[in-house]
């Protein structure tokens, strides 16, 4: 499985910004929960949503109310809509499955930093 993520890029504070991250090989994608992760400089990766495969959707307190998830199984996409975008989110950005479900194998991620 490959996972490569995009759209990410230099944006403002209080900005929005969509990442998307589309994942290709041998897998059946819309039977799989999928979720978004990030690092920060000098930080953990720390996870920060995920989707299941019945659009059930769940928000780590540090975005809930300014991040969206969504998938698309058509295009085996699974997207991050940021909005009101602070400081403390710059980090890569990266998709797998959630915590708990075996993680494949690590894409290069997507950088969004925030600008004050």
């Amino acid at each position: 499985v490959q996972l490569q993520a995009s759209g990410g890029g230099l944006v403002q504070a209080g900005g929005s910004l969509r990442i998307s991250c589309v994942v290709s090989g041998d897998i059946v994608f819309n039977i799989n929960p999928l979720a978004w992760y990030r690092q920060a400089p000098g930080k953990q990766r720390e996870w920060i949503a995920a989707i299941t495969s019945g659009n059930a959707v769940n928000l780590a307190d540090s975005v809930k109310g300014r991040f969206t998830i969504s998938r698309d199984n058509a295009k085996k996409t699974v997207y991050l809509q940021m909005t009101s975008l602070v400081d403390e989110d710059t980090a890569v950005y990266y998709c797998n499955r959630p915590v708990g479900w075996p993680v494949w194998s690590w894409g290069q991620g997507t950088q969004v930093t925030v600008s004050s």
